[in-house]
């Protein structure tokens, strides 16, 4: 797959998930569907609970456009998480699959992705990158004896 292809994908997914994050905090009915206030409270959680759920949204979504593999990867890993409740409460809820056929799909995407930015060492991930430094030679034998005199 070509660089350009993947950073399209990158950026059409995070588009499609910074949209979904402001029609989170939309006070009233948006294009797509009923206010997400009265969503939330039909599915069982607080109204205010969307607000969290699109400051998730929305940080993934500028993780998964910054050009490194770890920042993809918790991107990636952050909709996981989002996106596994969404799937629980569409499932719990009996939606009709109409309305809930996309949390899956995406669900799938992001594992992909972030299989695909999976870091090589794990401890990795929030550490943040160390520039190359150059080694400083090892001291021979007669320096650290003419110290030691």
């Amino acid at each position: 797959m070509s660089k350009h292809l993947k950073t399209g994908l990158y950026w059409f997914l995070a588009l499609q998930f910074a949209l979904g994050a402001v029609t989170k905090y939309w006070p009233g009915d948006t294009i797509f569907s009923t206010a997400y206030s009265v969503k939330f409270v039909d599915w069982g959680y607080p109204s205010w609970m969307r607000f969290v759920v699109g400051a998730l949204e929305g940080v993934a979504a500028v993780l998964l456009v910054i050009p490194d593999r770890r920042t993809r990867f918790m991107g990636a890993t952050t909709l996981m998480f989002v996106l596994t409740g969404a799937v629980t409460t569409h499932i719990v809820n009996h939606d009709p699959a109409v309305e809930s056929w996309a949390a899956p799909t995406h669900l799938v995407i992001m594992g992909v992705l972030a299989l695909a930015n999976w870091p090589a060492d794990w401890r990795h991930v929030l550490r943040a990158p160390t520039a190359p430094t150059a080694r400083t030679p090892r001291p021979s034998n007669e320096t650290t004896r003419v110290q030691h005199l």
